[in-house]
């Protein structure tokens, strides 16, 4: 059974971390970890019973501008409308803002545009890394 928990908890670092590590995303230590969603401003854990299976989290200025970052299943999790149903809750709890960015991984735009994600004509972005540069910018 599904559990959707709207709140982060330090608890969980370890399993988030595993969750990250599932998908290859290794660069997740639970420093990192936490303070990236003790910065964020909207959070959906989810759990099978204790284990923590996914997440997805978001930052806005609370008016304007939102921004949907790490939207992550654990493998053996995928493909079963789990992230649609992250980004469906934060979504409805973005649903005053007027403008939600968000970067989809390489091989999951259609899911985003299947909620109604667009396409940016003017997106722009830098990036640190060489390896996430050439993957996500022309």
């Amino acid at each position: 059974m599904y559990t959707f928990e709207r709140e982060f908890k330090s608890e969980n670092i370890d399993s988030i971390k595993e969750v990250y590590e599932s998908v290859g995303w290794l660069g997740h230590d639970n420093e990192k970890i936490e303070k990236i969603f003790l910065n964020s401003s909207h959070v959906v854990i989810v759990k099978n019973y204790d284990e923590v299976i996914a997440l997805a989290r978001a930052l806005t200025d609370g008016v304007f501008n939102a921004a949907i970052y790490d939207v992550v299943v654990k493998k053996t999790y995928q493909q079963k409308g789990i992230s649609r149903k992250m980004i469906e809750i934060l979504l409805e709890d973005l649903k005053q803002i007027s403008c939600i960015h968000l970067i989809s991984t390489t091989g999951n735009e259609e899911l985003y545009r299947k909620l109604g994600f667009k396409k940016l004509k003017t997106g722009m972005a830098i990036y640190k890394s060489i390896k996430l540069d050439s993957e996500y910018t022309e």
